[in-house]
């Protein structure tokens, strides 16, 4: 095993609050164990537009509660061409670096995996992405600030759904995982959510119609996942069949976007993120190679890259019995 004298690390995808915690704890503890660190700007872009920096420990001062990423993110076409991968490893063979970080979500680990499947290079991969859909980490980092954003933003709408006697339809992220809807909705008091994972030959709009809606409430919240189907999902849809099927209600949406992706990291997030890239120079010091760094059961664990991004993450369906029950 070839010793790792310099590592880069990469912000991937879209951005996460812990991310800034994570490349301190990365770069940090590289710098302890006498390694160099390469900070890669703008994702994969950067590592094919050789956009390098060395890292310092003041480089990252001051950064562990500031969100987003110090590092820029992107999502690099040219990266998915072997074109583009191929400038990428020349690039890292030229700047003798030996190992890569990429802290991201599913599409950046997937780049990952295929990189490390052409060249002979370490890769870890650090779970970064609000939507908690990687498997094989009970939460990534950005999950828990997100729905903390999100339970805020719904205590404030219920104010004005209950004064105007209104079904608000509030579509968070995760098209694919409706972790941040489903948890959101409980712990906001929301009246139903409505997930990608919950398939079922019911309606779940009827449904929610027929037991959430009744005369002693007069106002709902239901979260939505965002659709991946365009037009077929989201809160707009399920806005305008409410206004055609149910006319006697009145019915607003609010689509909070990327306002769940920013501000300061929450406590959680903030340990998540130094505990993850702490672990991540460990990993490589075992000679561990492309594997993700998660967490299960508060306890550390390496996962192959390769399952984090091709298995399905499973909700907890007892998840979707609490907030039935809690919301009647």
């Amino acid at each position: 095993m070839r010793e790792i004298k310099t590592i880069a690390v990469l912000t991937s995808g879209g951005d996460a609050p812990g991310m800034n915690a994570c490349i301190r704890a990365v770069t940090r503890s590289a710098i302890f164990h006498n390694m160099k660190v390469i900070g890669v700007y703008r994702g994969y872009d950067g590592l094919i537009n050789e956009e390098f920096q060395e890292f310092t420990s003041s480089s990252v001062s001051n950064t562990i509660q500031r969100g987003g990423t110090i590092l820029k993110t992107a999502r690099s076409k040219e990266f998915m061409t072997p074109e583009g991968r191929k400038k990428a490893y020349d690039n890292m063979v030229k700047n003798k670096i030996d190992a890569l970080i990429v802290i991201g979500g599913n599409g950046s680990l997937t780049g990952a995996q295929q990189f490390a499947r052409e060249y002979d290079l370490p890769i870890i991969g650090l779970p970064g992405t609000i939507d908690n859909d990687l498997y094989g980490t009970d939460h990534t980092i950005g999950y828990d600030t997100a729905l903390n954003t999100i339970v805020e933003c719904v205590d404030k709408i219920r104010d004005t759904a209950n004064s105007h006697d209104r079904i608000f339809f509030v579509e968070v992220m995760g098209r694919d995982a409706g972790f941040l809807a489903q948890n959101s909705a409980i712990a906001s008091g929301a009246e139903a959510a409505i997930i990608p994972e919950d398939k079922t030959d019911v309606d779940q709009l009827a449904e929610f119609i027929s037991r959430g809606v009744r005369k002693s409430k007069n106002s709902s919240i239901v979260l939505v996942s965002e659709s991946k189907h365009g037009g077929h999902g989201g809160a707009m849809y399920y806005a305008e069949r409410v206004r055609k099927e149910y006319p006697q209600y009145n019915v607003q949406v609010t689509i909070l976007g990327h306002l769940q992706r920013g501000g300061t990291p929450s406590a959680y997030d903030r340990i998540l993120a130094s505990r993850l890239g702490y672990a991540s120079i460990e990993a490589l010091m075992e000679g561990q190679r492309n594997i993700m760094v998660g967490i299960s059961n508060d306890e550390i664990v390496y996962v192959p890259i390769q399952r984090a991004v091709k298995m399905d993450k499973p909700i907890n369906k007892e998840l979707i019995d609490v907030l039935s029950v809690l919301s009647l």
